[in-house]
């Protein structure tokens, strides 16, 4: 039969449309099948997407802080209420006991630790105590802190790694019973395997490292004073505790960096360790590394050149330890300028191009950012020439790294346009500049007019301002990172420090004693021997504690007070006799001699917070602040001030913020959620805008970073709360948040 030309069109125009269904039901089918790749790419072996649970410390192994939880969001924040405390117990009576312990949630079980290092399991739902883990040494000196712990999967109970002192412990997850099979009877000596005699070290974990396949990443806290441990990372067998590889911080002869320090420094320098946590790509099988300083933190005259791998990311091949790149951010560092924190993995948008990257926060308030294959930086970074050292034996590095692109988040300088004014121009309050009184007779213009104030002038006999100070701008908190919108929220610190070097000089004990307590014991505790940040006073010490026992703490140390096993028995009784305003421990000129050249040239003649009479910081505020960074454009969206002085605020003051520890948490239901400061409250804001939505106050100071999950189609948010910093009172617990109705979303 003949087909006119219309029939033949239509006929056509019919087979054209199913034509192009199927081609349109083909492009949907595989748009839907690259978008289940794509999402499921975001998913755990269990199918569990990382940002729905929170099975590892700070949300995921990029250390994202981010949830996609939206139960709790901004339409019904205002019905977030207390679920549920638990009190983990043993608080310490004088207030210098803390938890700054982000837990976790597996199988809606929470792990946590309490103030003296004990590990918990709880039902994350109510609260309830499922079982305990006491360890042999909780009660010992010199346990540190607990930041948080690593869950690890052995196809039976599940493990809980954690540490406690100088011990890395692998504990059932259901019975908290110890694994005997693990390492030593269930634990790991962190001091072993470092190349020297380990009774001699101080070694310690305060951060969770990294699990990759069966092996556990592992970094460590060290003493900063001469003679300290070297930060080696290693990489131990999660079923033996055998350890499979070690990556030295400090190279030996042959290995990349050995140059970069004096000859044969591997045998006796230290620190370059990393104590703030890590991340890991596990797509691409890299553990990146953030290190500390040098020891001594103040001098380096017996570690001339840029020492690497100290104060930089480390990009490590996860399965052997083999160094993919790395980059230093303080060269020869005098400063205590340790990286604070875990980085951040995080993708750059450039245009139509994404970029795998790695953000890492610094204690100066700046923002690197990296090319998480190879290392090149998203955005330019330049050296800088800084200031020269007038100290004799020293060689400070003439320049230093600097960020062009993205703005930094805290001032970069103390200038005198910011001197504080608020009540008028009062005396310094000085802590630790004068041994005999608290308070300086100078006012604060007076005060800073005698200081260098320049960034990275190095430790001189005048003395100097170090702003921001030295705890950051960024601290141990660290950033969160919201993947949906590239941005970075970070809390910074805007208080200005005060230090000064001085020469040690050994002429008699007296002198001896005093130059080490400078060089080993300053950094935290002041000269006038008074109170410092909950840190116990010295001042009229021989009324409270016996001469041995004081012995006993110094070379154990005590609380998160770090111990000098190194130190000699001589120089133990020397610093003894000195706290305790003895004159019986005289010393011959041979073993003066002895001591003095075991002593750095210079060590810490003051060192401590620049406050004004009335205790608060000497620079105009914001003193602690909330940021979101763009950081596909590079730029900052928003500064807030975090935490407030009621006593301020009240007689008209804007709100100052306050110093600050501990990080934020970001979620999908366009929350942040950040305790951290000196009020201890807790907060909500409006992660778009920094406008703060919710607060609560909290039983001591929240200072650790917060959680969220979900049990049972509810969400909760815990943080703990410890305290014991700041001056304020030490706690035993972990508050939970939920909404008075779930169904308000």
């Amino acid at each position: 039969m003949r087909r006119n030309y219309s029939e033949v069109n239509q006929l056509f125009f019919f087979k054209s449309i199913n034509f192009c269904n199927i081609l349109i039901k083909n492009m949907l089918f595989r748009i839907i099948f690259i978008l289940i790749i794509l999402l499921g790419s975001c998913k755990d072996e269990k199918g569990k997407s990382d940002f729905l649970v929170w099975e590892n410390y700070l949300g995921d192994k990029g250390r994202t802080h981010y949830s996609e939880l939206n139960q709790i969001n901004l339409t019904n924040i205002s019905n977030l209420e207390i679920a549920w405390i638990y009190n983990s117990g043993n608080i310490d009576e004088k207030n210098t006991s803390q938890i700054q312990c982000s837990p976790i949630v597996v199988r809606n079980i929470l792990y946590g630790t309490n103030p003296s290092l004990s590990l918990f399991a709880i039902d994350a739902k109510t609260g309830r105590e499922m079982w305990k883990f006491d360890p042999e040494n909780s009660k010992s000196n010199g346990l540190g802190v607990n930041r948080g712990v690593i869950f690890w999967d052995d196809n039976e109970n599940g493990r809980i790694i954690y540490s406690s002192g100088i011990y890395l412990y692998a504990i059932d997850a259901k019975t908290g019973q110890i694994e005997k099979k693990f390492g030593d009877n269930g634990r790991i000596d962190l001091r072993k395997n470092l190349g020297r005699n380990y009774e001699d070290q101080f070694v310690l974990s305060n951060t969770p490292g990294v699990v990759y396949q069966n092996l556990l990443i592992q970094g460590t806290r060290v003493n900063e004073g001469p003679g300290s441990s070297p930060g080696h990372i290693r990489a131990y067998d999660l079923n033996t505790g055998k350890l499979e590889w070690i990556f030295h911080t400090i190279p030996k002869p042959g290995e990349y960096g050995y140059e970069t320090w004096p000859k044969d420094a591997w045998k006796y320098a230290g620190g370059a360790n990393s104590w703030a946590g890590m991340a890991l790509d596990e797509k691409m099988g890299i553990v990146y590394i953030p290190t500390g300083s040098a020891s001594f933190d103040f001098y380096g005259g017996d570690r001339k050149g840029k020492n690497l791998f100290a104060n930089s990311l480390i990009a490590l091949n996860a399965k052997n330890g083999k160094r993919v790149w790395h980059f230093q951010f303080v060269h020869h560092d005098l400063w205590d300028r340790d990286l604070p924190a875990p980085p951040n993995l995080v993708t750059i948008k450039k245009g139509f191009k994404s970029i795998e990257a790695v953000a890492q926060v610094t204690k100066s308030g700046h923002v690197f950012i990296f090319d998480r294959k190879n290392g090149k930086p998203i955005f330019p970074i330049e050296e800088k020439l800084v200031p020269k050292s007038n100290l004799e034996g020293e060689e400070s590095w003439p320049t230093q790294p600097h960020p062009t692109k993205v703005p930094a988040f805290a001032r970069q300088e103390f200038k005198e346009s910011m001197i504080n004014d608020m009540f008028g121009d009062v005396k310094a309050n000085i802590q630790d500049f004068v041994k005999e009184t608290y308070h300086s007779q100078k006012t604060i213009r007076e005060q800073w007019y005698s200081l260098n104030s320049e960034q990275f002038t190095p430790p001189s006999e005048k003395g100097n301002i170090m702003f921001p100070g030295f705890d950051g701008g960024a601290e141990w908190g660290g950033a969160a990172y919201d993947p949906k919108n590239g941005w970075l929220y970070v809390n910074s610190n805007e208080m200005p420090w005060m230090y000064r070097a001085k020469k040690n000089i050994s002429t008699n004990s007296k002198k001896v004693g005093e130059s080490i307590f400078q060089q080993y014991c300053m950094r935290c505790h002041n000269k006038s021997f008074e109170e410092n940040n909950n840190i116990p006073k010295l001042i009229n010490l021989k009324d409270k504690i016996g001469f041995y026992d004081l012995e006993k703490i110094i070379k154990e140390g005590k609380g998160s007070m770090t111990g000098f096993p190194k130190i000699s028995q001589i120089e133990i009784r020397v610093l003894a006799a000195y706290l305790l305003d003895e004159d019986s421990i005289k010393l011959s000129s041979n073993e003066l001699k002895k001591i003095d050249h075991k002593l750095s040239p210079y060590g810490l003649d003051s060192f401590g917070r620049f406050l004004d009479e009335n205790g608060y910081p000497a620079v105009k505020p914001p003193w602690g602040t909330l940021n979101a960074i763009d950081l596909n454009k590079g730029e900052i969206i928003w500064q807030v001030p975090l935490g407030e002085f009621k006593e301020l605020t009240e007689k008209g003051f804007p709100i100052t913020g306050t110093e600050n520890y501990g990080g934020p948490i970001v979620t999908k239901g366009d929350l942040l959620f950040i305790g951290a400061t000196k009020d201890q409250k807790f907060r909500a804001f409006n992660k778009f805008s920094g406008e703060k939505v919710w607060e609560k106050n909290l039983p001591a100071g929240g200072y650790a970073t917060p959680i969220t999950y979900e049990v049972d189609g509810k969400q909760f948010i815990v943080i703990a709360c410890g305290g014991g910093k700041m001056g304020t009172p030490s706690g035993d617990s972990y508050v939970a948040f939920s909404l008075k109705k779930i169904n308000d979303h």
